[in-house]
């Protein structure tokens, strides 16, 4: 069932690399190749020169949003916002792990209610559980007309490739 799922999921990737229509969201515990599958698409869209892509972790997005508020940004906020808003590609990892102000909330509700509205493709991923997200979240995530939801079934990897039980058992009975 997991491999299943995975073939699935990267192929429901592919395709959206291919001819990026809606939004694509990758949801799944942490360490289950989310991101990469989104650096992935980043990758193709660009090795393709298929437009620009903005890759960025949601709380460096606040971040940036934030700074531009400084005396000192180069570039005004209302620039930088109307930037993020309408760059032909935007990839959102790790949606849900940003502080949840009151400003934030706002922010992230005018960026993606635009684009939900403006059918401008967004990538977005998260290990966020759907019933404690934001109710305006959760019905344009869900929407099938606009929205692939793919939920990655697999355990997290990050940090044990090439390491099973049996392996090491194998190893430590050599000795």
């Amino acid at each position: 069932e997991e491999r299943l799922n995975l073939q699935e999921t990267f192929d429901a990737c592919r395709a959206y690399a291919a001819d990026p229509t809606g939004w694509l969201v990758l949801a799944g515990i942490s360490g289950c190749g989310k991101t990469h599958l989104a650096a992935a698409i980043a990758h193709q869209r660009m090795a393709h020169e298929q437009g620009d892509v903005m890759f960025i972790v949601t709380p460096d997005l606040l971040d940036h949003l934030r700074a531009a508020f400084s005396p000192n940004a180069t570039t005004p906020y209302d620039r930088r916002f109307d930037e993020i808003k309408n760059t032909p590609m935007l990839i959102l990892d790790d949606l849900g792990t940003e502080s949840a102000t009151p400003w934030a909330k706002e922010k992230l509700f005018q960026l993606l209610n635009y684009r939900y509205n403006a059918l401008l493709p967004t990538v977005i991923t998260t290990s966020a559980e759907p019933k404690k997200m934001e109710p305006w979240l959760r019905t344009r995530l869900f929407d099938t007309s606009r929205c692939q939801f793919r939920a990655i079934i697999a355990p997290e990897y990050r940090g044990n490739r090439g390491a099973s039980p049996a392996r090491g058992a194998s190893r430590a009975g050599r000795r």
